[in-house]
């Protein structure tokens, strides 16, 4: 299949045809691979503000998911030459080892996180996450039973996608309304959400619906496990930038013809929450399980102190992370 041009993901991305963290950002290198062999600039300069228009297109579509520009932020830091074909050789090599990186970060999250199930385990999940679902494979590989509470993650429903896959697994399913979670805290015993941001401070912003999750968990006494790749940490969190949260379209809430039979309402459908890192436990990623306080000294140690975005403005130089 022929990689797709950076207005063709930018536009799937944002109707979520391409979903999903580690998606997002495979896609997002991918595309700029892509902008790469096929830009006609001329010289460097006009190589490089082809390559911030791209990614500045791409980093409009999802501002909650910062999978995505610290894709490209990895894809930039990796950008190197005095030529266009220096430059283009550069941004395929570093699309190549960022998509190898980020297969091989996932089986080694999973692998750390299934230490945290034991046999016999009731997880409770909410919408859908690969890494999450990356530590109840592993687990499973191991031998270990475990048995799923999914809810089904209004409004989209990702926790169906979910549910599928668990059962490919071989993993017993018990679907619940959202509203359900509560009552079966009770017979869980742990709760396995991903992230779609994690801020210095040690808050998970995933899907709207996680931060009530962990409240109730945590008044049930039920421990919650964020599974996260370091992807997913928000680097400019550590110099006091605020992660956006995306509002998405009403019709995902309601259907026109419902709108108009109920009246003049006001619908908001915010697509993610903040859960502070009191209700978490532990947040494990490929480097190891961390409590969320201490995840900015992982962050610094990756990222340092980030002052601004290689697409906003020329770089001002070559190093790789």
């Amino acid at each position: 299949m022929p990689t797709q041009t950076v207005e063709e993901t930018a536009e799937e991305i944002a109707t979520m045809e391409i979903r999903g963290a580690a998606t997002i950002a495979r896609a997002a290198a991918e595309a700029l691979a892509a902008q790469a062999r096929e830009s006609d600039a001329a010289d460097p300069a006009a190589f490089r503000a082809d390559m911030r228009r791209a990614a500045r297109r791409l980093v409009d579509t999802r501002p909650t998911a910062v999978s995505l520009p610290n894709a490209l932020r990895y894809v930039f830091e990796g950008m190197s030459g005095e030529t266009v074909d220096a430059l283009e050789s550069s941004v395929e090599e570093t699309v190549d080892t960022f998509l190898a990186d980020l297969e091989s970060a996932r089986d080694r999250l999973g692998r750390i996180g299934a230490n945290r199930l034991r046999d016999g385990d009731v997880i409770m999940t909410h919408c859908h996450s690969t890494d999450a679902l990356a530590t109840v494979r592993e687990a499973v590989a191991a031998g270990k039973h475990i048995e799923a509470y999914v809810k089904e993650t209004r409004p989209r429903k990702q926790g169906l996608i979910t549910a599928r896959q668990l059962r490919e697994m071989g993993v017993p399913v018990t679907l619940i309304v959202d509203n359900a979670a509560h009552r079966y805290l009770n017979d869980v015993d742990h709760v396995v959400v991903g992230a779609d941001s994690i801020a210095a401070d040690g808050s998970v912003i995933n899907k709207i619906g996680t931060s009530g999750l962990a409240v109730s968990a945590r008044d049930r006494g039920t421990p919650i496990m964020v599974a996260a790749q370091t992807l997913k940490l928000h680097p400019g969190t550590l110099t006091g930038h605020t992660v956006e949260i995306e509002m998405r379209e009403e019709d995902e809430v309601i259907e026109p013809e419902e709108r108009e039979e109920v009246g003049d309402v006001e619908v908001h459908n915010p697509a993610f929450d903040v859960t502070p890192p009191r209700h978490v436990d532990a947040i494990v990623t490929e480097r190891g399980q961390f409590p969320p306080e201490s995840i900015v000294t992982l962050m610094r140690e990756l990222y340092g102190e980030v002052d601004s975005d290689p697409w906003t403005e020329p770089s001002g130089g070559d190093s790789r992370r």
